[in-house]
């Protein structure tokens, strides 16, 4: 996933101008969907099962070419490029045209494409979008190729966050998980103590992360507040609940108006800085942040961005603790699917696009060239084969998995169709309270009934 952000966060925008243009653009995206929707339906029949096809799962007896479709950098790109030759090299009669964007351009020209009925046959896809496609029988049943594809070496509740309606359209490639990244250099320089990780609480983290604010005279800052989706379903999580029940927002008010609230706060009592640093902050690429400039404590983000994060801000000595809990101990984590595979439902050729997939998460010698790159890898042998050649950062990252599965309860639902704007959506509100612009109460009640009418638009 990006950094969490919108594209309109100018924070000298006047309040009422940020949301007009931000609403603008959060109903653009809706009415594109909508159109996208038409359009599949018409073409796969809407009413039928998810997932459907009328293409035989057989192989074809000459040479064949497919597309495969990504989003990501440089590294992703010379990674899956790299896997995909070892795929022809082995199925000499399969050739892949390789397609890849950044994410928004991603989904834009997904959007584009399966509309107009030339949807790429394998393509990357993600828990925010996962809903909608498969529920416009977009995405290919996998059951239906299941001679050619195997997700039998991946935990059954990771499987099983690949559904839509009780249908595998999806193949999980890794998974993520949240922690905090600590940069322990700062706190070495300043003599700011840790305090126990295995059971602390969000007050024992906001009184280390204010010291390194307080001690430094805000040369760094202790941390940001959590601002996406995941972090928000762990939030509610925390407090019993969760931020969706089927298609129904179903979080309270008051754990909503508690979360959009604590990034105010923390810019009030300096954690954060204030809410000018906050908002440059969650607006900025990686780089570009306080944490990936060295100049932050703490990161409350998936395990794996320690190695980039590490990368940019000069590899100072980084460590991975568990996220701070209301009540210790508790089963409140949750793996979260960090990418899948999909294949299109209008895919000529399914039997060898489920070849490729069955490859690109399966096959040891894709596993080692792709590494951690998307993610921890889902399949648990491959997950284990480069926890024991890793170094550094990525061994801290794949063997996190294991420290805080004591943690870990069963994954909710793909988010539902109509909230695939989540993400942006929070940062917005969040916005809202920081610059007192509403008050937290009000801010969750409204962010409610906006993301409640977006889902049933959609659905």
């Amino acid at each position: 996933m990006p950094h969490a952000s919108t594209p309109f966060a100018n924070d000298k925008l006047l309040a009422d101008d940020l949301r007009e243009l931000t609403m603008k653009y959060m109903w653009k995206k809706i009415a594109a969907a909508a159109l996208v929707a038409a359009t599949l339906c018409s073409a796969a029949a809407c009413g039928s099962s998810v997932g459907v096809s009328d293409v035989p799962v057989v192989p074809a007896e000459g040479d064949v070419t497919i597309r495969l479709n990504w989003w990501g950098g440089d590294a992703r790109i010379k990674a899956t490029e790299q896997a995909v030759k070892g795929f022809e090299a082995e199925h000499p009669n399969i050739h892949v045209d390789m397609e890849y964007s950044d994410w928004t351009g991603y989904w834009d020209k997904l959007a584009v494409q399966s509309a107009g009925g030339n949807a790429p046959d394998v393509m990357q896809m993600d828990q925010l979008y996962l809903a909608f496609y498969g529920s416009m029988n977009a995405l290919l049943d996998m059951d239906k190729a299941s001679q050619y594809l195997d997700l039998s070496h991946m935990d059954a509740d990771t499987r099983n966050t690949g559904k839509v309606d009780g249908v595998q359209v999806a193949a999980p490639a890794t998974i993520a998980q949240f922690g905090v990244i600590v940069n322990n250099d700062i706190l070495d320089e300043l003599g700011v103590a840790m305090p126990s990780t295995d059971t602390w609480t969000w007050d024992d983290f906001e009184r280390v992360a204010q010291e390194v604010s307080q001690k430094s005279g805000n040369k760094y800052i202790g941390s940001i507040f959590m601002n996406n989706s995941y972090g928000l379903e762990l939030w509610a999580r925390q407090h019993g609940e969760s931020t969706f029940d089927g298609n129904k927002v179903s979080i309270s008010p008051e754990t909503l108006a508690s979360f959009l609230e604590k990034p105010a706060d923390w810019a009030k009592n300096g954690i954060e800085g204030n809410a000018e640093r906050w908002s440059e902050n969650v607006t900025a690429s990686m780089n570009d942040t306080d944490f990936g400039k060295g100049r932050q404590a703490f990161m409350l983000t998936q395990a794996t961005q320690i190695t980039p994060y590490a990368q940019a801000a000069g590899n100072p000595r980084m460590t991975l603790v568990p996220l701070p809990q209301m009540n210790p101990g508790e089963k409140t984590m949750y793996f979260k699917n960090g990418m899948y595979w999909a294949i299109s439902s209008g895919s000529q050729h399914p039997a060898e696009a489920a070849m490729l997939v069955d490859y690109l998460i399966n096959d040891s010698k894709a596993g080692a060239i792709l590494g951690t790159e998307r993610g921890i890898p889902a399949n648990n042998d491959i997950r284990t084969a480069l926890a024991k050649t890793a170094t550094g950062t990525d061994k801290l990252s794949l063997d996190f998995v294991d420290a805080i599965r004591p943690t870990v309860g069963k994954a909710p639902a793909v988010v539902p169709n109509g909230a695939s704007e989540l993400d942006k959506t929070i940062v917005r509100y969040q916005q809202d309270v920081v610059f007192g612009k509403r008050k937290p109460l009000e801010a969750a009640k409204s962010m409610i009934d906006e993301l409640q009418e977006s889902i049933d638009f959609n659905s």
